[in-house]
């Protein structure tokens, strides 16, 4: 099959002066003319660009036909190309049965009932001490507080030292930067290596109850167990893949809130609407550049014809504001009843910590509506600076002031 010869048109990513929040207005209108155009990325491959919930749906869950070899970011990323050797324990660019055998070892240990009501108060206890540092405001609550939990939550699972924290935090931070080229990447990447292969070696040596400890044992089990090269490697990219984009959406999520400061009250009034309003933030603000995927195979999508080989993007953030899918989906409706955003992705590569992220974001608006109800923007709206043209968008900075701090335990 040949593909067709569609005009070939910029990725219409988000740009400074469009909405911060929803897709943008070229990538709207894209998606009004067709679910699926050919369009040329910054870093300068070519790929189909699929913006209809329903073909974007098709496209994760088929992972025999659109595969995830290529990465998920080389097309806004040149420091992570889509052909870049393979790396062993990098199980979110493999698919079917090599993708399932890392997935059984990972998805138990941080996704059983127990494991998340454990996580559950952890989180909440790393909330409350996060806010107890909080002295007056104005702050970058960005810097003085979602960063800080973000990166203390992942390295409590996975018992980090805390004079470590920081080398991860700047580790997951050239993850997704555009700026940072492949050498410094992967300098970043081989220290935080090292660093878990060292935790692994004593977690060996004493194992406890922590999450490295669990995949230790895990790893071994079935007919295919793990290498140590494949664990470390498994265990830094589940870690940096969550670092900064958990603190990206903290701040995210409050920013949205805090300009429509009627939905941070809202939520301070009626804490009964956390856990749907988290669901609705996720999918007014997910992933707005796409997730890449290569085709395996001669195919098509939506009456498109795409040939083996070249790439597609399945764009979440437009599928999340499809019409066809979602009533007026371009208002933020905190009590919205029907949800079946695709914010944390789908299919075989759907976030496998997403219960994690839930559970930070739920105590995050709980703790912060309650603890501090006049919490508030420091600064103009329109003064904020945005991430833009990068995998996870978001505020650079997060100027908030408040009057007074509850201690904990108020309004509970």
């Amino acid at each position: 099959m040949e593909s067709s010869s569609a005009e070939v048109r910029p990725l219409p990513l988000r740009r400074a002066g469009e909405c911060p929040y929803r897709p943008s207005t070229a990538m709207t209108e894209l998606r009004e003319q067709s679910p699926v155009a050919k369009v040329l990325c910054p870093t300068g491959i070519e790929a189909w660009l699929v913006t209809g919930y329903d073909q974007v749906q098709e496209v994760l869950r088929d992972s025999h036909r659109f595969s995830s070899r290529s990465g998920q970011f080389g097309h806004v990323l040149a420091n992570q190309p889509p052909d870049a050797p393979m790396v062993e324990g990098a199980f979110h660019r493999l698919d079917g049965a090599e993708h399932l055998r890392y997935r059984r070892v990972l998805a138990p240990a941080i996704t059983t009932p127990r494991r998340i009501e454990q996580f559950r108060v952890m989180v909440q206890d790393i909330v409350n001490d996060q806010v107890d540092t909080l002295a007056a405001g104005p702050v970058d609550l960005h810097v003085a507080y979602s960063r800080p939990v973000a990166s203390t939550v992942l390295a409590t699972l996975i018992d980090v030292p805390a004079e470590e924290h920081v080398l991860f935090q700047q580790a997951a931070e050239t993850l997704f930067d555009d700026t940072v080229d492949r050498k410094t990447f992967l300098d970043a990447m081989i220290a935080v290596t090292g660093s878990v292969r060292a935790l692994v070696q004593a977690r060996r040596d004493e194992p406890g109850e922590d999450v490295v400890s669990v995949l230790i044992e895990r790893a071994q089990a079935g007919d295919q167990p793990l290498t140590e090269t494949e664990l470390v490697n498994m265990i830094v990219g589940f870690v940096l893949a969550g670092l900064d984009t958990m603190a990206t959406t903290l701040s995210y999520a409050l920013v949205l809130l805090l300009e429509r400061h009627a939905e941070f009250t809202a939520l301070r009034d009626d804490p009964t609407l956390i856990p749907g309003a988290v669901e609705e933030i996720v999918r007014y603000l997910s992933n707005g550049s796409g997730t890449l995927r290569v085709a395996t195979v001669d195919t098509e999508i939506g009456g498109v014809p795409i040939a083996a080989g070249e790439y597609v993007i399945a764009g979440a953030h437009a599928a999340n504001h499809d019409p066809s899918r979602f009533t007026d989906p371009e208002v933020l409706d905190l009590r919205r009843e029907r949800n079946p955003h695709i914010g944390f992705g789908d299919g075989a590569h759907q976030c496998v910590a997403q219960q994690l992220a839930r559970l930070e974001l739920i105590a995050t608006l709980d703790t912060l509506t309650r603890r501090i109800p006049t919490l508030r923007l420091a600064e103009p709206f329109e003064h904020i600076e945005f991430k833009y043209g990068t995998p996870m968008g978001g505020p650079v900075s997060l100027p908030v002031t408040w009057d007074a701090i509850h201690p904990r335990g108020y309004g509970q």
